[in-house]
């Protein structure tokens, strides 16, 4: 006989452990398989930003993962004669989520971290070894079958399983080539301290015709090389260790460190056409690859697991009805569009690799910046929701995340999360106005927040709006220029669950 869950994920990666550990959070019947074994030993992600932290901690797991993580350095790009022709750096404090904006992190232990978590949660079933041989869906069941001979049926099924997603081929859902296609080394160094001396203090991109690459100064010892491949070079030739060190002999020799891991990888630009067939829905790698520039990959699949949680909860309790849930490829394929086509934007950049069209582009990037580099952050290049479980007047903060400022409890910061918890929150500039709107709703109750570096005060000046409904992903549902019309988006977005 099939066992019986509320929600079966493919794939124990980031993203389907992420899955798993907010829907058993949640209270839910959750089943996890993966076909391996074990974390996977290949350099993959490096870079981790504030938003993704915000949901550690809302897991409860920020403190497991911090000895893994540390901020990002400026990354500095240079050009075809060598001469620094950007500079992307952190945003300046305070900071809008109340963590490091841009992180990097050693993926091994901070995954193994998660499954830690998700493995401990009663309600979850974790197999590992074990693969997919087909899929079913009929009437308010899909089922899924082992390769090992059993079957396990759930109300919906997560395919969170890699680039080559069985779930999403199983589904009949395609991928659309969005024109990215590049051979790429990526190469893991522990340098010693004869290593860090030769090697640059910030994380650099040269964009050099020659070969366009990139070092990420990663948490302690750890360096990162991403290294583009020649038309005619052997990727697996150039991932063994001979191939590696000689194209890291710019930079260090076997005598300043040791090579940790290596693989070439084929970079794409790919987004699913669908990210759900009835009951069935993909996430993470198995709905789109993006370039590698400022490190969105991992980023992004939490994203999207973050995005369905919160609506398959809705569903699963009677909160929603099941068009909830159409919203999650609507939102999420607009942003992953969105992201990628602008990290195509940033690759052209670095990966111009005619002479003369490079040196234009270096010219072009200094007049832009009146002649002297002037620093970007690296959350400007982050898109906003446009589209889905949104309120339906537009305005500048509609569709952002809203951020998580520090607030004052009995004499402590404490970060707001923690005190207003991760369901649907109603955030005012004025507490005392939107209160009297408000005043007999049934269910609705408003907090004074007493915050400490003025975030959230400088939030409502920048959109001009007197409160925001904010949705259990933290994106903001909708705002009001006054508190008078608190009770229409409150109705909005009941009737949006509906």
């Amino acid at each position: 006989m099939p066992t019986r869950h509320d929600i079966a994920i493919v794939g124990f990666g980031p993203s389907g452990a992420a899955a798993a550990a907010l829907l058993g959070q949640a209270g839910h019947s959750v089943y996890v398989c993966d076909r391996l074994t074990a974390v996977y030993d290949k350099p993959r992600a490096i870079a981790l930003d504030h938003e993704i932290l915000r949901l550690f901690q809302q897991l409860g797991m920020a403190d497991a993962v911090l000895p893994f993580i540390e901020p990002f350095t400026d990354s500095c790009f240079y050009g075809a004669s060598g001469q620094m022709i950007r500079r992307m750096t952190m945003l300046a404090p305070p900071y809008p989520q109340a963590w490091t904006p841009s992180m990097v992190f050693t993926q091994p232990p901070v995954e193994a971290a998660l499954r830690t978590l998700v493995q401990a949660l009663p309600n979850v079933t974790v197999e590992l070894g074990v693969e997919v041989s087909g899929l079913m869906q009929s009437g308010d069941t899909a089922t899924l079958a082992l390769a090992n001979g059993k079957s396990v049926e759930a109300r919906y099924v997560i395919g969170c399983d890699g680039a080559s997603s069985t779930v999403r081929t199983l589904a009949g859902l395609r991928l659309d080539d969005l024109g990215f296609d590049e051979p790429w080394l990526v190469v893991d160094v522990l340098a010693n301290e004869r290593g860090l001396a030769k090697l640059p203090a910030t994380s650099v991109q040269y964009c050099e015709p020659e070969r366009p690459c990139t070092l990420v100064i990663g948490p302690k010892n750890h360096r990162r090389w991403e290294i583009s491949l020649k038309a005619g070079e052997d990727p697996k030739q150039a991932a063994t260790p001979e191939g590696t060190w000689a194209l890291l002999k710019r930079w260090i020799t076997p005598e300043d460190g040791e090579l940790w891991r290596q693989a070439s990888y084929r970079f794409h630009a790919l987004v699913a056409a669908r990210w759900r067939e009835r009951r069935v829905f993909i996430a993470g790698d198995a709905a789109h690859q993006q370039p590698p520039f400022l490190g969105q990959g991992m980023c992004q699949g939490l994203r999207d697991v973050a995005n369905l949680a919160w609506k398959l909860d809705a569903v699963l309790r009677g909160q929603a009805g099941d068009r909830l849930l159409d919203s999650y490829g609507a939102e999420r394929q607009a942003h992953v569009r969105e992201l990628t086509t602008r990290l195509k934007g940033i690759g052209a950049l670095i990966g111009e690799r005619d002479p003369a069209l490079a040196r234009a582009r270096d010219e072009r990037l200094l007049a832009e910046a009146g002649g002297s580099v002037q620093p970007t952050p690296r959350q400007d290049v982050l898109p906003r929701l446009d589209c889905g479980a949104l309120a339906q007047a537009d305005s500048t903060g509609r569709g952002t995340l809203f951020p998580q400022p520090w607030l004052w409890r009995e004499g402590q910061r404490v970060r707001m999360d923690e005190v207003l918890g991760r369901g649907w929150r109603l955030i005012a500039a004025d507490e005392c106005a939107v209160g009297e709107a408000i005043a007999g709703l049934r269910g609705a109750t408003l907090a004074e927040l007493d915050e400490a570096d003025g975030v959230l005060a400088g939030w409502f000046d920048r959109h001009r709006c007197a409160a925001a409904l904010v949705r259990p992903d933290h994106y903001v549902f909708g705002t009001v220029a006054a508190a008078a019309d608190v009770p229409a988006l409150l109705a909005e977005a009941a009737a949006a669950l509906r």
